[in-house]
């Protein structure tokens, strides 16, 4: 999964992942998957390790054509569909999974900047303008 250890600080931490298939309505093939465990991203505030679970559940349904799926279909957000092909790689797939469900830009709740909150805080630049407001030109 090199894409997604692109993104990781370290190749610490676990996944588990399980993958279900099934016949849905209209006997179309689908996958229920599921991916458990933790990976370490970089916390883009402090710069530092930020550990983030991940609980993913995920319901795949194989079509083939984006013509046969009904409006209701396309609205519904409880699943996903991908176009049927004859082999899946799953390592991609699941990949793709963990991928799309990362955050965007990982922060931890509570961090500061790198050296922020350090010595005394700075003279604002803007306080040598504040003292020329009530001066007379």
């Amino acid at each position: 999964m090199t894409r997604l250890l692109d993104l990781l600080t370290d190749s610490e931490g676990s996944l588990v992942y399980r993958i279900d298939g099934s016949l849905a309505s209209g006997n179309r093939p689908q996958l229920a998957v599921q991916v458990d465990g933790v990976v370490h991203l970089c916390c883009q505030r402090c710069l530092e390790t930020l550990e983030y679970p991940l609980a993913l559940r995920s319901l795949l349904e194989f079509v083939d054509g984006e013509s046969d799926l009904t409006q209701e279909e396309l609205e519904d957000d409880s699943r996903d569909f991908l176009p049927a092909q004859k082999e899946l790689d799953v390592a991609v797939l699941i990949e793709d999974e963990i991928l799309l469900a990362l955050p965007t830009v990982p922060r931890h709740e509570d961090c500061v900047l790198p050296g922020g909150g350090q010595g005394s805080p700075e003279e604002s630049p803007f306080s040598v303008l504040a003292g020329l407001k009530g001066r007379p030109q």
